[in-house]
């Protein structure tokens, strides 16, 4: 499934685990896994609202290797990039 949304987009470097590949992954403890109730946060330029909802049962999110969250706590490590474009 992801393999496939990847390659639509043109991120040849994403989708799957395989040597080469960015290999992002969640951990997810399907038990615990809820939303919370949707909030408004004014955290945009010129404080602009927005929607936000968090999730509980996101144990955690690797990037590129580094563990990024931690159930749902940032643990500043920043491995990725903006990406713009088709990537190989």
């Amino acid at each position: 499934m992801t393999a496939d949304t990847a390659a639509l987009y043109g991120l040849g470097d994403r989708g799957v685990i395989a040597p080469g590949k960015k290999g992002d992954l969640n951990v997810i403890d399907l038990d615990r896994l809820e939303n919370g109730l949707p909030e408004v946060a004014f955290d945009l330029p010129a404080g602009a609202a927005r929607f936000v909802q968090k999730a509980t049962g996101y144990e955690a999110t690797v990037v590129s290797g580094e563990i990024t969250f931690r159930d749902g706590v940032h643990t500043g490590a920043l491995p990725g990039r903006l990406v713009r474009g088709a990537q190989r």
